[in-house]
């Protein structure tokens, strides 16, 4: 349009700029149109082709199914976590296909698959008993517990010192952020229980947990319950031993122990009271002079046993969700 109206005897500097382009660009399209034998069709767009596609959708997708949620191993690969360098080779060998670093991440952001830090399992987990207990073991217990009259109550333990730093803060780069903590090396243990209705109940202790001190602690979380009480506790050895059984005999049948799956503690919402616990204690608040760890810490739990709805949403997590209203 602009060259046939230069071409009509318009001014070519008022024709381009009421396009609104570079003064120098209509000069370039009216050379280029002049070409004999070609004229106009010098200036027709073109669609670009661009790069040919190296990997079919197919193929894409096959590289998706490899990366979410596998390992590189499982493919015979040294490595455990997934890189563009371990995916270029595992393309490499499946399909015959050399793909550059740059041409990998583009592919796998395409994918919607993006570098993350992983959670970390233990490899003894066992994936059939974890579902056996999300889908089976538990709705078992949990009907045990309601036709009893009882309630079913999660137990978790945990420790806590006092020079401990969680969670992470902004800096300069290069420069990592000083903060202050006590020179003391206080430590204390502390344990809980909950369930989905909001209760909670909590002791500390010192030191590290052994049948005696387990039996213990049983009798004060049992102490004036008329109700029949279903525990869950992991597999502590000191949850197993002869003792704890022969104290759970003498309850008549008021206390029932319920041992999870093997290293499954996302499986026990219990543990979420420790994540917020020290998400919002005492790595946000070091202790003072003349302060006492176990003081700071009872103080905490105090405050959680008189927050039921914060209690009820550790349930509402998606990896206790089987859980449900029980």
């Amino acid at each position: 349009m602009a060259v046939e109206r230069v071409r009509e005897g318009e001014p070519a500097s008022a024709v381009i700029a009421s396009y609104g382009f570079s003064r120098t660009t209509i000069y370039k399209w009216i050379a280029a149109a002049s070409q004999p034998g070609i004229g106009l069709k010098a200036l027709f767009s073109r669609p670009a082709t661009g790069r040919p596609r190296t990997l079919t959708p197919r193929q894409e997708q096959q590289v998706f199914r490899w990366v979410n949620g596998k390992n590189p191993r499982q493919y015979g690969l040294d490595f455990g976590l997934w890189t563009r360098a371990v995916v270029a080779e595992l393309i490499a060998r499946k399909f015959g296909i050399r793909l550059g670093l740059t041409a990998v991440g583009a592919l796998l952001a395409k994918l919607n698959l993006t570098p993350q830090k992983p959670l970390q399992r233990a490899y003894q987990r066992d994936p059939e008993a974890i579902e056996r207990w999300r889908r089976e073991t538990f709705p078992n217990i949990a009907r045990q517990a309601k036709a009893s009259g009882g309630e079913v109550y999660f137990w978790d333990e945990s420790g806590f010192r006092a020079d401990a730093v969680h969670g992470k803060t902004w800096g300069v780069k290069g420069q990592a952020p000083v903060i202050e903590r006590p020179g003391q090396r206080q430590s204390i243990s502390a344990v809980s229980a909950v369930n989905s209705k909001g209760g909670f109940w909590y002791c500390t202790y010192e030191g590290g947990l052994n049948a005696e001190l387990f039996v213990t602690l049983l009798r004060r979380l049992m102490r004036r319950r008329t109700k029949p009480v279903h525990l869950v506790v992991d597999g502590l050895p000191a949850h197993k031993t002869a003792l704890v059984k022969a104290y759970v005999a003498s309850t008549n049948g008021l206390l029932t122990l319920h041992f999870l799956p093997g290293y499954a503690p996302e499986l026990n919402p219990d543990e979420l009271v420790w994540s917020h616990l020290k998400r919002t204690g005492p790595a946000r608040t070091p202790l003072r002079k003349g302060e006492k760890l176990r003081d700071k810490i009872e103080a905490q739990l105090a405050a959680i046993s008189r927050l039921p709805a914060l209690v009820r949403s550790f349930f509402q997590a998606p990896s206790v969700a089987y859980i449900g209203d029980w």
